[in-house]
């Protein structure tokens, strides 16, 4: 043995080591504690004994291989984790399984990591499982990254085979953004540049393996980041509730304001407790337990999320996810699977699959399903509302997986780009409102007009014909003695709403501020046809909340994006499509289209003059009150 120190004061640091099926990862893990002094007593005379037995060289691996079946096979099947210290630091290794087959045991492992080693052969070079395990290293927000390219002794210690397969996987480490903090050659079954440098390749001036991993840093507790403590129990001791659960980002004290998302309910914190501590703790922060009792009785559960009231989480029934897929069944469209999100569960279903990405060549392929092992980009939709942290903004909080039946069959992470936060205020902030009652009734407008007063929202993509159809259609139900006026998304942003963009929030805004004005029109009996995008589901139902019950119908202009982008009539696509124009609905923001429309008319089938004709026939049969008196009614 090499007697390598022992001592070592540094943080420990988990490492997972991955690469395709039989590139030597468990070999290069046994050495590597040999290496260090860092096997068990009896160990390396075991594994040699055992070696023997079988009429094979030293073999490594079989320090690791705890099953049977992985000797047997040659391959590692679940995920092992094994200590050992050098000069720098104790560290926790985790040899993850490389086979296709245990992908699953592969992100569980990787899933623990701060760092990782990717092994690759260097005879056989960068292979398809090479590439997957660097993109879900990527795609688990592994950042730290050295490359070992082992079994050098293969290939006679040859420098240019090194830097042909050093140039392959740095091209691939650079195209998915990750850039290795060394590539290493190393013959792992002899122990060439492990420990120490190999005079074998007395070409190379790089890091060994060992100066390589003390070249990491420990990944530090997320404090800075704002506030997450997803409950985990709810216990009662004595008259006092505790809310259990660990800090996953942030910091929390007493006397702090809190927000459980999604409920909404705000509360103060008036202690904290600790188990085993002799005096309750003033402050806990990310990586510690924590029990926290309140100022007054809230009502919670597992699953919520606690956060300050300034920096929650965004509250929303729809969000994007880049999954891998693990399941045997293909994801596909209008599945249901259950969404574990840190401690919520929630039913959802898959609303789209925008896309599927190969991993090997990075390309964006569409699909209408995803096989396993492979990765796309979906929208889920939930039935409730879900506390969602994007991953990029909150790592501890934005991963997910998802379940079917009792098999995981996805892992990912959460974006919310092109989604607005749902989070509702817990009532009216002006204070001392009284609500004026008319005297005249919507009856009595009704019979005067000769209809009753309604909110007709057009919804569809620009381009689909929206403004063109209502303009049209107030000219020609003018025409028939009807009060009616088209409120246009364009002429509402000149005055109403020109303090409003277009970003996610700033469109929730618009519509709600349009949807509050479209219900005043329609109370004080005037057909009010509103021309907007409107992208969001969730928004044009509370439009339909603010109007007067069966005083709402929604007309989906429907035309699909490339005839709408043909058509083009304001140039905006071409903008978009050229990047001068962000958060663009159907290009770089999404759009959901109705479910339950009243009236859908497809602009792709019907000209301007048919499409008018259905929605004139659709008011007048729903909204004309027939044979009504002369009368005018005073609604007293």
């Amino acid at each position: 043995m090499t007697g390598y120190s022992h001592t070592g004061p540094g943080q420990q640091l988990q490492i997972v080591v991955v690469g395709h099926v039989d590139h030597g990862k468990s070999t290069l893990i046994g050495r590597l504690l040999y290496d260090t002094d860092s096997l068990p007593d009896g160990k390396y005379e075991e594994v040699k004994a055992v070696s023997e037995k079988r009429g094979m060289p030293m073999e490594w691996s079989f320090v690791l291989d705890a099953f049977q079946a992985e000797r047997d096979q040659a391959i590692t099947i679940d995920t092992t984790q094994i200590w050992f210290r050098t000069a720098a630091r104790p560290y926790v290794i985790i040899d993850a399984p490389g086979h296709r087959e245990f992908l699953k045991n592969m992100i569980s492992g990787a899933a623990l990591a701060e760092a990782a080693l990717l092994v690759v052969d260097a005879e056989e070079g960068v292979r398809e499982q090479s590439r997957r395990h660097a993109y879900l290293l990527h795609l688990l927000g592994l950042r730290q990254v050295a490359v070992v390219v082992n079994k050098m002794d293969r290939v006679g210690y040859a420098a240019e085979r090194f830097h042909e397969v050093k140039q392959e996987i740095s091209a691939y480490l650079d195209s998915i953004g990750l850039t290795p903090t060394a590539i290493v050659p190393i013959s792992a079954r002899h122990g060439d540049n492990l420990a120490r440098p190999s005079y074998k390749m007395s070409w190379y001036d790089g890091p060994t393996v060992l100066t390589a991993l003390d070249g990491f840093h420990p990944i530090s507790a997320p404090s800075d980041l704002p506030l997450r403590i997803p409950v985990q129990d709810v216990y009662k001791f004595d008259d006092r509730r505790i809310i259990a659960g660990r800090v996953e980002s942030g910091q929390i004290s007493v006397d702090d304001q809190i927000v459980f998302s999604p409920s909404n309910r705000i509360a103060t914190v008036k202690s904290l407790e600790a188990w085993g501590s002799p005096q309750p703790p003033i402050r806990a922060r990310a990586g510690q337990p924590v029990g926290i009792t309140l100022d007054e009785q809230v009502f919670v559960e597992r699953g919520d999320i606690i956060s300050h009231v300034s920096s929650a989480p965004v509250l929303s029934n729809v969000f994007r996810a880049t999954l891998f897929w693990l399941g045997h069944a293909p994801l596909a469209v209008g599945n249901r699977y259950r969404l574990k999100l840190a401690t919520d569960e929630a039913w959802v279903t898959v609303e789209a699959i925008e896309h599927t990405i190969d991993t090997q060549t990075l390309a964006d392929e569409d699909a209408d399903h995803v096989d396993r092992n492979g990765v796309a980009e979906v929208i889920l939709r939930s039935t409730e509302m879900l506390s969602l942290d994007a991953y990029r903004a909150n790592p501890a909080t934005g991963r997910c997986v998802l379940i079917d039946g009792y098999e995981t069959v996805a892992g990912g992470t959460v974006s919310l780009e092109g989604y607005p936060d749902q989070r509702r205020q817990k009532g009216p902030k002006s204070e001392n409102l009284t609500a004026v009652e008319h005297l005249l009734t919507a009856d009595g407008r009704g019979r005067r007009n000769g209809h009753r007063g309604a909110v007709v929202w057009f919804t569809g993509l620009s381009g689909a014909g929206k403004s063109t159809l209502a303009m049209q259609v107030e000219q020609r139900l003018f025409a028939l003695g009807m009060q009616v006026y088209v409120l246009d998304g364009d002429n509402v942003r000149r005055g109403l709403n020109r303090d409003l963009g277009f970003a996610p929030e700033d469109r929730v805004e618009n519509i709600r501020r349009v949807g509050e004005a479209a219900a005043l029109f329609a109370d004080a009996g005037v057909i009010v046809i509103t021309a907007f995008i409107s992208p969001y589901r969730g928004d044009r139902d509370k439009a339909r909340e603010a109007a007067a019950e069966d005083g709402f119908h929604e007309v989906y202009i429907k035309a699909d994006l490339e005839t709408c982008e043909q058509r083009d009539p304001k140039g905006l696509y071409r903008k978009a499509r050229a990047g001068e124009i962000k958060e663009f609905t159907g290009i770089s923001a999404p759009y959901e289209p109705p479910e339950t429309a009243e009236l859908v008319v497809d602009t792709m089938t019907h000209d301007v003059e048919a499409s008018v004709d259905l929605i004139v026939d659709y008011i007048r049969d729903r909204l004309v009150i027939r044979n009504r008196p002369t009368a005018v009614a005073t609604g007293r």
